[in-house]
């Protein structure tokens, strides 16, 4: 498109070298090591509110203010929320290394070894200076070259060769793999690094493993043979301080079955919570020479280390353990792997990382939790060897699959290729978003204490039992698992590719939908002290990892239950998309009753009986800065789809008289929606009359958009015109789109219909990524692919191309200056873009394709009810 390549040409970072190594894909992230953005913003913190809005919110602030006290001061810990100390920006990060679940080590796009959240669900952003990866060549039994391969220059490890010119390498990132391609200057060679993950679409078993392999394609273009090693260098630890702490230990190991050999040094990190092993192996084969270094200290100028390799390529390989870490002190170890390189021909070497915690305790450390991956390797802590086989011997396989999933798409010339990149990169967050996928412990009980004979659910559903439980948080900054009117959005990357997963958490909600908690407790906003969890309301979160999540729900403090109207209606919607994508008709028959209920709680906001809900003070915790007052376009957008969907399922479960009053509600509903907030063009944010109730809110289809991603929407199951909707889009395209920012990043959340963004909170003048890829999946949805192309490429480029926010895609920025909450999860929702496409393209999912007639599942569903 014409448009899109004037936004590519105006942000592409640049690439000097012409070397384009080996088996790199032409779609992804690419970028030269030597790049340096010119933009540095700085995270939205308290100072950045506005007068105007300190005033209205001068209590809220105060209340925080002592609560973030008492957090920090008084009990020593992080708040899950902190507005003075947001993580700076830091333009640094490639793509996470492991599968899902089991912790992740993020590398860097220059290679360094920079974030890390092995302890679930929290964070810290430490580059480790000695993880190197080292390449040495030699000729004729003489090293002519050696070089970390790093563009740093630390002041420590000084007996080390640094400084690569980054001009003469570039990083390209596909996720889940990631290539680092570097041309060696002066010796005619090139080197290849493929960063590959275990993450793979339906794969509930590999997908779930913590280890990484490192391939490295060698290409030698000279007319003679090279001996080549590289060196893989790793700490024991992870730049955390209890790496001081003293006790830690390495060890050689030699693990060899199935007639396949690994080789390398376990790193044990012996902390008193969560202790772990870390591990660095190697594949043995005849041509290949694995050698070690058992342990070494990662500070002074480490000479020895660099002699060792540079005398002969290989390391001196010491038996036996050194010796634990006496208090203050770190230890590091070292692998190389060293093959010979013919004149005009290329080899391959491969390395394995892995850690191995398979028990772990959140903050409270009230409960143990096992990992998933422990399913297949066990809970004893010494699976480290068995992994780093398992993961040598099996990521051809992972790969072949990777490229099965990706091949369709990428192929798609109808795609331009910076969607191709976001659609696969964004999904980092499915792994790296502080993810933890835990069994299902055998006396755990997720009905929430209300059975199905009472109209609740199984204590342990099937799907939980065989798949376990999933949380995520909703930002690697905003600490709280399962935010559920987030995972509203980024729930598609799940349900359509690990959609057990997706109905696992549902299972998770609908348990604490039923389930209440009166304990009074003091809501920040208002100041009211109420229930911590009224009953048959969806919870915002499902708790804190620095406290015990699953076992409390509801970490967050600022609303009180009584305010949370969006959370309920996106339960429905969800419900009924996710068994329309998997035809789970056990699925449904255990939410139909939940659905009921929280519709049934809905209904208390129907002030006027006119079938439309209301809202007084705060809209919904998905908007939460933006006040409102009487019928939303937000709100009763997703009051009248959850009311289209439950006609849908009472006609699927048989329920005529349930269907006929949804029928009405939603028919009443539907005229006094268009009545209140239509205005010709758009439907106004709210009803209230005030100055600002005209505003043009990006997201006021989203429960339109959930309709369409359903399959419903139109005839019988149609909430709103289609030439509203149609309207709608288009003006929110040309105002918040077109005429912010020239058109260049994405919809602004708020727009006056003079066409100047709205400034009345802080929220409003605000683009949320996540809700831009929902517009433009809307609109893909209603056959606008170009404008809905154009929507979001606007905020790719700006994230991943303008402001170097590769792999931390933020919640939102502004115009200028300022982003917030970097590491969000609400951006997997590239995914519904995809989802449209294959609608639009295809007249109906591929899902949905291989499902039964609705008069066939609801005969189902009725048989299975009886």
């Amino acid at each position: 498109m014409q448009l899109s390549d004037s936004l590519s040409d105006h942000f592409a970072p640049r690439y000097v070298s012409k070397e384009m190594g080996y088996g790199v894909p032409k779609e992804g992230w690419r970028i030269c090591l030597a790049h340096e953005f010119k933009e540095k913003r700085k995270p939205f913190q308290a100072k950045d509110v506005s007068l105007s809005n300190v005033l209205e919110h001068i209590g809220l602030g105060i209340r925080y203010l002592k609560w973030w006290y008492k957090k920090t001061q008084v009990e020593k810990k992080a708040p899950f929320i902190d507005m003075f100390g947001a993580q700076p920006l830091r333009q640094i990060y490639g793509a996470p290394l492991g599968g899902i679940g089991g912790g992740t080590i993020t590398r860097g796009w220059r290679g360094e070894f920079c974030r890390w959240q092995l302890n679930p669900g929290m964070y810290h952003y430490k580059t480790v200076t000695a993880n190197q990866f080292t390449v040495c060549l030699r000729r004729g039994g003489q090293t002519v070259y050696q070089q970390v391969l790093s563009v740093e220059r630390p002041p420590t490890l000084q007996g080390w060769n640094w400084g690569y010119c980054g001009e003469y390498a570039f990083y390209h990132a596909l996720y889940p793999r990631a290539w680092t391609v570097y041309h060696l200057p002066g010796q005619n060679v090139t080197l290849t690094c493929r960063q590959i993950s275990p993450v793979i679409p339906h794969d509930y078993q590999d997908s779930s493993l913590p280890v990484a392999v490192f391939v490295w394609d060698i290409e030698n273009k000279n007319d003679y043979a090279l001996d080549v090693s590289i060196m893989f260098t790793v700490v024991n630890g992870s730049g955390h301080k209890d790496d001081k702490n003293g006790g830690h230990w390495n060890e050689p190991f030699h693990l060899e079955k199935e007639g396949e050999a690994v080789s390398g040094v376990l790193l044990h990190h012996c902390t008193t919570v969560n202790p772990y092993t870390m591990c660095i192996a190697a594949r043995e084969q005849p041509d290949r020479e694995v050698s070690h270094q058992t342990a070494f200290s990662p500070k002074g100028t480490c000479s020895g280390l660099w002699s060792d390799l540079i005398t002969d390529g290989r390391l001196d390989s010491p038996t036996g353990s050194s010796p634990p870490t006496p208090k203050g002190e770190k230890v590091a170890a070292a692998l190389a792997v060293g093959c010979s390189v013919s004149a005009q021909s290329r080899n391959t070497l491969e390395f394995c990382l892995s850690w191995d915690m398979p028990k772990i305790t959140f903050g409270s450390r009230e409960r143990e939790h096992i990992r998933r991956y422990s399913r297949y390797f066990g809970t004893k802590g010494d699976a480290s060897p068995s992994l780093s086989h398992y993961a040598l011997t099996h990521y051809r396989q992972w790969e072949k699959s990777i490229e099965e999933w990706q091949r369709p798409i990428l192929q798609d010339s109808s795609l331009p290729s910076w969607y191709k990149s976001a659609l696969f990169n964004e999904l980092y967050f499915v792994v790296d978003g502080g993810t933890v996928w835990t069994e299902l412990p055998e006396d755990a009980d997720v009905s929430g204490g209300v059975r199905s004979e009472d109209g609740g659910l199984p204590a342990q559903p099937a799907v939980v039992k065989e798949y376990g439980r999933f949380a995520y948080l909703e930002g690697q900054e905003y600490r709280m698992y399962n935010t559920y009117d987030v995972h509203f959005y980024a729930s598609f990357a799940l349900i359509m590719l690990w959609p057990k997963l997706a109905l696992s958490v549902q299972y998770d909600i609908a348990g604490s939908v039923v389930h209440e908690d009166p304990t009074e407790r003091m809501h920040l906003m208002s100041g009211r002290y109420s229930a911590v969890k009224a009953k048959n309301v969806v919870p915002h979160d499902i708790g804190d990892p620095d406290d015990e999540p699953w076992q409390r729900v509801n970490a967050y403090l600022i609303h009180d239950t009584a305010d949370w109207k969006d959370l309920n209606l996106k339960f429905v919607l969800q419900v009924y998309r996710d068994f329309h994508l998997t035809q789970d008709s056990q699925y449904l028959r255990d939410m139909w009753p939940v659905c009921q209920a929280v519709m049934e709680s809905e209904l208390k906001f129907d002030l006027d009986g006119d079938g439309l809900i209301e809202n007084s003070g705060y809209a919904d915790q998905t908007y939460d800065g933006w006040t409102v007052t009487g019928p939303s376009a937000y709100c009763g957008g997703l009051w009248l789809a959850s009311l289209c969907v439950m006609c849908k399922m009472a006609r699927l479960v048989d329920n005529e008289e349930t269907y006929q009053r949804y029928r009405d509600l939603l028919d009443r509903g539907s005229a006094a929606f268009d009545k209140l907030l239509w205005n010709g063009k758009y439907y106004n944010y709210d009803s209230s009359g005030r100055d600002l109730s005209n505003s043009v809110m990006s997201d006021q289809c989203a429960g339109h958009w959930f309709l369409r991603a359903s399959g419903l929407g139109e005839g019988e199951y149609q909430a709103f015109p289609k030439e509203k909707i149609q309207s709608a889009l288009k003006s929110v395209f040309d105002l918040n789109v077109m005429s912010f920012a020239g058109g260049q990043m994405g919809a602004v959340n708020g727009m006056r219909p003079e066409g100047v963004p709205d400034r009345s909170s802080v929220q409003s003048d605000e683009v949320w990524i996540g809700v831009v890829y929902g517009l433009a999946a809307t609109m893909i949805h209603e056959g606008m692919k170009e404008e809905g192309m154009r929507t979001a490429e606007g905020c790719y480029r700006t994230v991943w191309e303008r402001l170097g926010m590769a792999f931390q895609t933020p919640e939102a920025y502004c115009e200028k200056g300022i982003y917030r909450s970097l590491a969000y999860m609400r951006p997997l929702s590239v995914w519904a873009m995809q989802l449209a496409l294959n609608t639009s393209e295809k007249g109906q999912t591929t899902s949905a394709q291989t499902g039964a007639t609705d008069g066939e599942k609801g005969q189902d569903l009725r048989q299975n009810q009886s």
